[in-house]
């Protein structure tokens, strides 16, 4: 069956149940063997009736979903959705709301933003490759505005980049972004960061941030002063800076309010759309579904319930 390419085709493509189970085991079991998730073993049946699978193997007869061992395990809601939703918010430029995903697919609010953040997680790139070339680093800062804070909280904080997030970002021209929440911006934080993520020898571009001084060791470095100048030939961060500004956009535009516990997740999602930008929204959703395998968020670990 010839797999879809726009939301509609999506749409009517997992409409079917056991296309949706048939796409979810081509993940989960690339060689085609369903396993038991107990036992391990290969002898395993389907039950026609409650599209589940059971397990045959003398002493174990588990039964057990497709589900089990992704991110929808435990989830009431049917797969239909759970793929009409990843297609929605990997194909969405500024994210979409779970106020917006609820309406659209018939679910609670809280039951749509426990999706999405489900979703963010397998939208978490892994990589043990280092980046190389020519890369920006650069740092934004995460936190409402001073004039739209209530005075009390103004007072405690105070103005500037007080009581705000900091992300870090490393972006290679041309390639891939790696961004991470980070507590400071002190020498020993950011560029930790840098040399686990980028390759000795290449080229790297930062603001002039002190913390950035010493990088000439290892790398090909050079400094642009954005109180002077904000490009010198090649030295710019202007790059970063773009992924900044649509970062940004979601964040303030489309999810409002990010409680910096979360914030990763939001950059995680941002940052996967920007690395597949050159692909298809059809490839874009592929990239989301390898990753829903081996990963799971319970409702309790999210939001940190007793």
């Amino acid at each position: 069956m010839q797999e879809p390419k726009t939301l509609i085709e999506a749409v009517r493509h997992y409409s079917d149940i056991d296309v949706c189970n048939e796409h979810l085991v081509r993940i989960k079991w690339p060689d085609g063997i369903i396993r038991c998730p107990k036992c391990g073993s290969e002898n395993i049946g389907k039950i026609a009736t409650r599209k589940m699978l059971r397990c045959n193997a003398k002493g174990c007869r588990k039964q057990f979903s497709y589900k089990v061992g992704t991110i929808f395990e435990d989830s009431p809601l049917g797969l239909d959705k759970w793929f009409v939703t990843i297609w929605c918010i990997t194909n969405a430029k500024n994210g979409i709301s779970s106020h917006e995903l609820g309406r659209a697919i018939g679910v609670m609010q809280r039951s749509a933003w426990f999706m999405l953040h489900r979703i963010r997680l397998a939208m978490k790139e892994k990589s043990f490759s280092k980046i190389s070339g020519v890369v920006e680093g650069d740092e934004t800062f995460v936190g409402g505005k001073a004039k739209f804070m209530h005075p009390g909280k103004l007072k405690a904080i105070g103005r500037g980049t007080v009581g705000k997030a900091i992300v870090q970002g490393l972006l290679e021209r041309g390639g891939e972004v790696r961004c991470e929440v980070v507590p400071n911006q002190k020498r020993v934080t950011l560029q930790k960061i840098i040399r686990e993520n980028v390759q000795p020898g290449a080229t790297v571009y930062t603001d002039a941030l002190k913390s950035y001084v010493g990088l000439d060791v290892e790398y090909i470095h050079a400094m642009i002063d954005h109180a002077k100048e904000y490009v010198r030939g090649n030295v710019h961060t202007n790059s970063m800076e773009n992924f900044w500004c649509l970062l940004k956009r979601a964040l303030k535009g489309t999810y409002v309010a990010v409680s910096p516990t979360h914030l990763i997740r939001y950059v995680d999602e941002e940052a996967l759309r920007f690395n597949k930008r050159h692909g298809t929204d059809a490839t874009r959703f592929a990239a989301v579904m390898q990753g829903v395998n081996g990963r799971r968020l319970t409702y309790k670990e999210l939001t940190g319930a007793e």
